[in-house]
């Protein structure tokens, strides 16, 4: 109050003018206002002009273009640029220079577009760097805000590594390249990954030339793929393989690794010309192998876990990154060709035998059919010569059937032990594989492992009864079963076959016999040994006829003969008649008198 005290009113100044409006020392209304338009710059509506960054809110920036009135603008216009300070100079577009308020209406968006086309051309040219604000995701990519257009950033090349989480980028402003522009549809691609790629071509380019084998680095689990690990070098990318990240077998890296791990490596090999890197994991740790207990020997049983498995054998793991192999052979004391998968599968735990141990190429042969006593060991006494046994038909061959008595025992049947009677061309004509087959042991081979069996041994020997039975010259009614070139198979009682060659299958009425016709055949050669009976059937009527004729004649010689003869016969056999009665007499009455 004591400084408005000190103020006094201008001595000259006529309030009854002021009061009437017709001050005489006032400037008219339009005077002033020539003045105050001078003061501002000439705008014009739909034009594009700079302004200054006056006042900025979460809501609206306000932006001073020299005109009457400040613009505002949603503060959204700006989102491409989170920098956005007082002061800064934007392009504005003039949309109206006074709306129903007095407000100057204006839009920076508008401004961009408005030259968006020309620049981004112009950056793509000149390979600028420009700034985009990352809007929101789309299907393989984001869409990125750049000079006021929708621009396409794909995913690859979002950065130089894979991108697991697109979403932390939605809402960020950054540095992009322009590398392609469609200028019929209208669509910009952008890069971020182009900015980096250069900048990290010259470290990559250093740090390989710093490089030797042998040194280890600190890296970053970067990407896992089935067959490796991507290693981060700091700039640069080196590939642990699969075969490297364990002295053990490794199914899965993810079981050795995981993503954005820190860890240590050794370089193994490395490309400076294409740029590759090859790492080892394992290596930095000394080799299971001679870490091996140095009392284990060769015969000493161990414990392990299948690994691997394959047709030839199965690869026990006994220790991590100590391996030996279990070959088919040594799986089963059986002969029998087979695949080890029938007896193992991967991550069976299994209890071996060693069987080869080298120290020195880290190899070691196992055997698990040496855990069970070898069945030849004694095979004499568990099957000996003529004892009877039931085995299973493994396999046929053209000169017999192989059978097995138990695992590791197998026997060879020959066809001709087959049967006694049967003509067999074939095993698989008395049998069939997997069928059980009763035997007798025959003859035994302990240093080949071989034994000899038979099948019809079982029986007594019947051509033994058919020696008796189909005698030369008997008649037996056969039927034929096969019709041969050199003959036919005629199939007789008792299962027993003969055979009759063509001319001995011709018919009383001159036709030849026919296939499953039944007719009576004489036998003419009988042969035990071989087993062979030869038949005829035209024997049996041709032999009847000569018989007949013969007979006719001697009788016909006969009649002749009586004839001529009978007064003499007569008189002989009258006195010997008489002799022998005399005879008869007399040795009578001596018994007679011996018995009383």
């Amino acid at each position: 109050m004591e400084n408005l005290k000190n103020i006094a009113p201008l001595s000259d100044f006529d309030w009854n003018a002021f009061e009437n409006g017709t001050a005489e020392n006032l400037q008219s209304k339009n005077e002033l206002e020539s003045i105050y338009d001078k003061t501002l710059g000439h705008v014009h509506e739909n034009e594009v002009v700079e302004g200054k960054v006056i006042s900025i809110d979460k809501r609206e920036v306000i932006v001073d273009i020299g005109a009457k009135s400040n613009g505002i603008i949603p503060a959204n216009e700006f989102r491409y640029n989170p920098d956005l300070k007082v002061g800064d100079m934007v392009e504005v577009y003039i949309e109206n220079q006074e709306d129903k308020k007095g407000q100057l209406v204006l839009s920076h968006k508008k401004a961009r577009a408005s030259k968006s086309w020309e620049r981004v051309n112009q950056a793509l040219e000149n390979k600028e760097v420009i700034k985009g604000y990352i809007k929101c995701r789309t299907k393989g990519g984001m869409i990125v805000d750049v000079f006021g257009i929708e621009a396409f950033l794909p995913g690859s090349q979002i950065d130089v590594k894979p991108i697991r989480d697109y979403d932390v980028f939605v809402g960020k402003t950054m540095e992009f390249q322009i590398v392609k522009i469609n200028q019929e549809y209208k669509n910009v691609v952008v890069s971020h990954k182009a900015l980096i790629e250069a900048e990290l071509e010259a470290q990559k380019q250093e740090i390989i030339s710093k490089l030797e084998k042998g040194q280890v680095l600190e890296g970053t689990v970067k990407n896992i793929t089935p067959y490796g690990v991507f290693i981060d070098l700091g700039g640069v990318d080196g590939l642990i393989h699969i075969t490297d990240l364990s002295w053990g077998r490794v199914n899965d890296p993810h079981e050795i690794v995981e993503l954005d791990q820190k860890l240590n490596v050794v370089i193994l090999d490395f490309d400076e010309e294409k740029k590759r890197i090859a790492l080892g994991l394992k290596q930095l740790t000394p080799h299971p192998w001679d870490a091996l207990d140095p009392n284990l020997k060769v015969g000493d049983k161990v414990k392990g876990k299948v690994v691997v498995m394959a047709d030839y054998g199965a690869f026990v793991e006994i220790a991590p990154g100590v391996e030996g192999l279990i070959h088919v052979s040594e799986m089963s004391w059986s002969q029998h060709l087979r695949s080890a998968q029938e007896f193992l599968k991967v991550g069976d735990e299994v209890e071996a035998v060693i069987l080869t141990l080298d120290r020195t190429e880290r190899k070691m042969s196992l055997g698990i059919k040496q855990l069970k006593e070898d069945p030849w060991k004694d095979i004499e006494v568990k099957y000996p010569v003529g004892s009877k046994h039931h085995a299973k038909v493994r396999n046929f061959t053209n000169f017999g059937v192989f059978v097995e008595l138990e695992e590791g025992v197998d026997g060879l049947v020959h066809i001709s032990d087959l049967s006694w009677t049967k003509k067999i061309k074939h095993p698989s004509e008395f049998t069939q594989i997997g069928a059980d087959l009763e035997v007798v042991v025959l003859e035994i081979d302990k240093d080949n492992r071989r034994l000899s069996l038979g099948h019809k041994q079982l029986e007594e020997n019947p051509w033994d009864v058919f020696e008796t039975i189909f005698t030369e010259g008997s008649v037996h009614e056969g039927t034929i079963v096969q019709m041969l070139e050199k003959g036919a198979v005629v199939q007789l009682e008792y299962g027993v076959e003969g055979f009759a060659t063509p001319k001995h299958l011709v018919k009383e009425d001159g036709s030849h016999a026919a296939l499953n016709e039944k007719l009576p055949f004489k036998v003419i050669e009988f042969n035990k040994d071989s087993k062979r009976i030869i038949l005829s059937h035209s024997r049996t009527f041709e032999d009847a006829h000569r018989a007949e004729a013969k007979a006719e004649k001697k009788a016909s010689r006969k009649t002749n003969k009586k004839e001529e003869a009978t007064p003499a016969i007569q008189n002989q056999a009258a006195s010997t008649s008489l002799g022998d009665i005399d005879a008869l007499a007399a040795l009578k009455a001596k018994m007679e008198q011996e018995n009383s």
